[in-house]
């Protein structure tokens, strides 16, 4: 056999292997060719999709105090950003439920809105200064924030119609694993680039046009997606559904989903009863420095990613609602570990940990969410269950700053620690879903 023939057939190879992968592994082989490229888009969108947040979450804070923004403002921008998007979440659902694509709406608000802000952003040193600067920056953010909720119901709930159940596990446990590898990478190649810059502002501008590329691509392959059918609700004027009524009606009449959200509300609670306070906690009694901080972030971040895979196979294998209640019980060792550590890098084998159980746990979870809810009205369910998310939240984040001035550190760990065996506690008694296909081995 000639060299070059040995070379195109490891090629064609090679180009199966990855056309396999990125479809979801091996097993997408026995799919339609129509849905595998589906699959397939909506990998690379997650992975672009990734890329842009990495800058736009790590950065955008630090960008806006380059501008000239005070603490104040920026805890301003943070409180309109959280009321913005929980303002959107039902408009949302009610768009994809009355839209004849939810793919579009997705495009369209978080692919296009969203994306416009961040050009916005890049170009903004150009048009203003100072003041003006600050306020349109905050406004971008709110935007951003806002329309990525709107589009957020269309896309939980085109995405259970396009990943197929027996699969999802494996397929979000691949994916998960390259989106927080790019997520790591993107994250320290803009701080390099923001470093090496002539000054702060122009570092800003590179890495927002880098984070506009990241999502143009990724609105590109989002909008290749072939959208399955949707069951349509049967409801002549979807709108009636969302009255106050109606919602209260829609929460009494799935007990499942009830009570998976009164499970998610504790535990959300539980978790920011503590969570803006570790990196607090670690500068003023650890002393820590911002580079210690900063590692210790992509120690977590890195340390779950080659768990991911084996947590996809262990979820299609024992079900969400299993791998959740495993991990969920483990989770809450992670704030009272804390209440031992002394040092800076004493935090160090408890994020490893802690990166490891929750990579396991984000994955059950939103397959839960997507396994338990009536395929008719997912929109209107992931919204419900993201506004009960983020006031939970944010009354968490309350009650600990609270316990914080009166009583100290200590104490919201511990409290924290407890909440989240008690949330564990409701999902394992109360949340029974319907058993669920999945394949017995592979």
């Amino acid at each position: 056999m000639q060299p070059s023939a040995s070379l195109k057939i490891l090629w064609e190879r090679l180009g199966r292997s990855i056309a396999l992968y990125t479809a979801g592994g091996a097993w997408s082989a026995q799919l339609p060719a129509r849905l595998r490229a589906s699959l397939r888009w909506y990998y690379f969108d997650g992975v672009l999709a990734a890329s842009q947040e990495a800058i736009n979450v790590t950065y955008l804070t630090l960008f806006v105090l380059a501008l000239g923004a005070t603490n104040s403002q920026i805890g301003l921008m943070t409180s309109l950003a959280s009321l913005g998007s929980l303002a959107l979440l039902l408009p949302g659902a009610m768009l994809a439920e009355r839209s004849g694509s939810r793919k579009w709406v997705v495009v369209a608000s978080g692919g296009g809105v969203t994306r416009l802000a961040i050009l916005g952003l890049a170009v903004l040193p150009f048009i203003a200064s100072g003041p003006t600067a600050v306020a349109v920056a905050i406004a971008l953010k709110v935007l951003m924030d806002g329309f990525s909720n709107l589009g957020n119901p269309a896309w939980t709930s085109l995405t259970a119609d396009l990943v197929p159940i027996a699969w999802r596990g494996r397929f979000f446990g691949n994916r998960n694993m390259v989106m927080g590898a790019a997520n790591i990478l993107v994250t320290l190649l803009a701080g390099q680039i923001i470093t090496a810059a002539p000054s702060p502002l122009t570092g800003y501008q590179t890495v927002y046009g880098l984070a506009l590329l990241f999502g143009v691509g990724a609105s590109f392959c989002f909008a290749q997606i072939q959208e399955p059918e949707v069951q349509r609700m049967e409801s002549a004027n979807p709108s009636d559904a969302y009255n106050l009524g109606a919602l209260l009606q829609t929460l009494r009449g799935d007990r499942t989903f009830l009570y998976f959200c009164l499970a998610q509300m504790v535990w959300n609670f539980s978790l920011a009863v503590a969570g803006p306070f570790f990196t607090v906690f670690q500068v003023e009694v650890l002393k820590s420095t911002p580079f210690i901080i900063g590692i210790q972030a992509i120690i977590s971040s890195i340390s779950g990613l080659p768990a991911l895979p084996l947590f996809g196979r262990l979820n299609d294998r024992w079900g969400p609602r299993k791998l959740a209640i495993v991990t969920g019980f483990l989770i809450p060792a992670l704030p009272l570990l804390w209440t031992v550590v002394r040092s800076p890098w004493a935090p160090t084998p408890i994020n490893i940990f802690g990166g490891l159980v929750w990579a396991g746990y984000g994955l059950a979870n939103f397959n839960l969410l997507l396994s338990i809810t009536d395929p008719s009205k997912r929109a209107r369910y992931s919204a419900l269950f993201q506004m009960s998310v983020m006031i939970s939240a944010a009354v968490g984040s309350a009650v600990g700053g609270l316990i914080i001035q009166h009583v100290g550190y200590i104490t919201i760990f511990i409290v924290s620690g407890v909440g989240r065996i008690l949330g564990n506690i409701l999902l394992w008694r109360l949340v029974k879903p319907p058993a669920e296909a999945g394949p017995t081995a592979g």
